[in-house]
């Protein structure tokens, strides 16, 4: 078993001006003469951890992690209705990521996310390969729609009374068109009791989604500031109800692209949110990628996953 390390804290903070009024936070933990990886978060519209990280060598690891667009400490924030979504999009994320390596002067990076992370993190080594040394992925998902519309609908199947409300959280007459943009138009509304009805309603279908997975914790999702919630939500309401602006498969068929870049996938077999075929479809698509699946873990992970991820940084650090 890897050995966490002393808690270490940022050495270094800032803000990023991408030019259309969009302001990205980020932060860099360890040595900053060490082997760069950047930690790409999961929501989308999560934000970054703020707690000290130990997964990490901080005599070996420069860490950059930060808060996608519209969330976290970003600005402008997406709990604010006046917010301009249009500005959130796939490409947008990746071209930040880009951005921020440029900004950092930073040549290329281990990539380490999970859940919408792994999605966000794969579209934009397919974009950039030769800026990915290697990657450590979790909880893999593409964002296909087929997968959006699993967690969102099919999950339903086994928590249709959890379900039913998610549903009945939208207009009546919007209940059985499409409940992401309904639930997008929700938490835009100038009523802050509206969004924050929203946010919560969505929220407890997240948590419902994952309630019989071992190892997890009650509130996963729902357990957040108020403004954090509803930036959560309307971000994945937007970034979702778009299919994540990709192709169905894309992410899958692009993965040619990623050879040379070796990746450890580690996954739940109970992931309830993301079933584990599309890790196995991916690794079969990403030429030196190593799957591994875990028997007790689901979506939110377990002991055993987490070892596996601190096993895969450690074995990267040298390389």
């Amino acid at each position: 078993m890897v050995d966490l390390y002393p808690p270490t804290s940022p050495y270094d903070s800032g803000y990023l001006d991408t030019g259309d009024g969009n302001r990205i936070y980020y932060e860099q933990l360890g040595n900053p003469e060490g082997k760069p990886a950047l930690q790409v978060h999961g929501g989308p519209g999560g934000g970054a951890t703020r707690r000290p990280t130990r997964a990490w060598d901080p005599a070996a690891y420069r860490v950059v992690r930060y808060d996608q667009r519209g969330c976290g400490r970003s600005t402008p924030h997406a709990a604010e209705p006046a917010t301009d979504m249009s500005l959130i999009t796939t490409q947008h994320l990746i071209d930040d990521i880009e951005r921020l390596r440029e900004h950092l002067g930073i040549e290329k990076w281990l990539l380490n996310g999970a859940s919408w992370g792994s999605t966000l993190g794969i579209a934009y080594a397919e974009q950039h390969p030769g800026r990915v040394t290697e990657a450590v992925i979790a909880a893999v998902t593409t964002s296909r729609r087929t997968e959006i519309d699993w967690l969102y609908r099919g999950a339903g199947r086994f928590r249709p009374e959890a379900w039913d409300r998610f549903r009945d959280g939208v207009p009546e007459e919007e209940r059985d068109g499409d409940l992401l943009a309904a639930y997008a138009r929700l938490t835009a509304s100038p009523d802050r009791a509206v969004r924050e009805r929203a946010a919560a309603d969505w929220l407890a279908w997240e948590d419902a989604v994952i309630t019989d997975e071992p190892h997890v914790s009650t509130g996963m999702y729902s357990d957040r500031d108020t403004d954090a919630q509803i930036a959560f939500v309307r971000i994945c309401a937007h970034v979702f109800g778009h299919g994540a602006w990709l192709e169905e498969d894309q992410l899958l068929r692009g993965a040619h692209r990623l050879a040379g870049i070796p990746a450890v996938l580690v996954h739940g077999r109970h992931d309830a949110g993301s079933p584990v075929q599309t890790a196995w479809e991916l690794a079969k698509a990403w030429p030196g990628a190593r799957l591994l699946i875990f028997e007790d873990s689901g979506h939110t992970g377990s002991p055993a996953m987490q070892e596996a991820v601190r096993d895969a940084i450690e074995e990267f650090k040298y390389r």
